[in-house]
């Protein structure tokens, strides 16, 4: 009896191929890993170590961030419920298997190709976009001087013309004056007036408002590294600076951490960019994973990039001032790191918080309306400072 029993279990139950086996306890596993991930992966690790950027609100990478917990939950129980299927799959069709792992290593490096073909640099040299960069070896990109282009934002023609220092001015013909007392604005996109045309760029509404003349050494994709390094070069030829107005978000603070790009690192050191794949560019714009360190490293760098730009407005007789707008309310978060930076460190900054309906349509820079507040907020604070007698007219 003890044999036939013995016997007939063994033929109910036969012993699985050691494939099967295998690929049975590889999703298990995984699944298992999937849910743990999506246990640990709170908001609060998130907030360490994924940064957002400019072109996608903090609000919204929350709620992304919410999201991939769910969608890791579920791909865990998935892979737990459908291990025997994959476990069947591994022991009878191998060769499925080994052909999609594979096809996916093929596409992985046909896609690097072909992103590597037809975008050779960074995104910021792209030929036909306007207005149109040139390469540049110590700040990465600078604009084509002595040029106007157009291109169409939200609906209309905007119109970028630039002199022969590469500043953005109202016509080529009508370059800045670097004898004239001028206020300097350093930044990226938001101060070049991305979407505005001239006169409602920030740097011409402040000029209009104080009766000065402005110079934008704005240029879009700069991090605050390069926003400094260009204030540093070009400063020397502005006989009579009035002011130096830096442009600062914490939503660029991820951008400061690039190094696919010349850099600053610690003690305001330059260093070469750092090249990487194309693939592993558009891996770290998707997910920008930085770890704890790169980060803190990150905040102190943008601290002393800062204090530096405000002791060159300081050593040339100017006003420093560092504008921060904030589109949509500000969290908890962001107060956090503005106040680390900012606040920490004393520097004079002008806040301007906006909720809705700042932006162009279709676009996420801000509209004239909303440029004409921040243009006010600045013209505000620099005409409570009295002027040094280097810069009255």
């Amino acid at each position: 009896m003890t044999y036939s029993f013995l016997s007939v279990t063994r033929q109910a139950a036969p012993d699985r191929p050691p494939r099967r086996a295998f690929a049975e306890v590889l999703a298990a596993l995984t699944g298992i890993g999937f849910l743990v991930l999506a246990i640990v992966l709170t908001q609060s690790w998130f907030d360490h170590h994924l940064l957002p950027s400019f072109y996608l609100m903090r609000r919204w990478y929350v709620f992304l961030e919410s999201s991939s917990r769910i969608v890791l939950a579920l791909l865990g129980v998935c892979l737990l419920v459908a291990r025997p299927h994959i476990g069947r799959i591994a022991a009878e069709r191998p060769a499925a298997l080994l052909a999609a792992a594979i096809a996916a290593v093929l596409g992985i490096g046909a896609g690097q190709l072909v992103l590597s073909r037809r975008y050779p640099s960074t995104e910021w040299l792209l030929a036909s976009i306007e207005p149109l960069r040139r390469p540049d070896p110590r700040l990465g990109w600078t604009f084509v001087p002595g040029r106007e282009g157009h291109k169409t934002v939200g609906g209309r023609t905007i119109s970028f013309a630039f002199d022969a220092a590469g500043y953005r001015v109202r016509r080529v013909n009508e370059p800045v004056d670097p004898a004239r007392p001028t206020v300097i604005f350093a930044g990226e996109s938001v101060m070049l007036g991305e979407g505005l045309n001239w006169d409602e760029s920030i740097p011409a509404q402040v000029g209009a408002l104080m009766n000065v003349q402005s110079a934008n050494l704005a240029v879009p994709g700069y991090a605050t590294d390069q926003s400094y390094l260009r204030v540093a070069s070009e400063l020397p030829r502005f006989q009579r600076p009035v002011a130096v107005v830096t442009l600062f978000m914490t939503a660029l603070l991820g951008r400061n951490l690039d190094d696919n790009r010349p850099h600053l690192g610690p003690g305001l050191v330059w260093l070469p960019a750092v090249p990487h794949t194309r693939l592993m560019s558009l891996a770290t714009l998707i997910v920008p994973f930085r770890r704890e360190p790169t980060v803190e490293r990150g905040i102190a760098v943008t601290g002393e990039v800062l204090r530096a730009t405000a002791a060159l407005a300081t050593v040339r007789g100017a006003t420093p001032l560092i504008v921060v707008p904030q589109f949509n309310r500000e969290d908890d978060l962001e107060r956090t790191w503005r106040r680390r930076i900012l606040d920490d460190a004393g520097l004079q900054y002008v806040f301007v918080e906006f909720d809705d309906g700042w932006r162009i349509p279709g676009d996420l820079h801000p509209n004239a309306p909303t440029a004409r507040r921040i243009a006010e907020a600045i013209a505000d604070r620099l005409q409570a400072t009295p002027p040094s007698a280097s810069t009255r007219e």
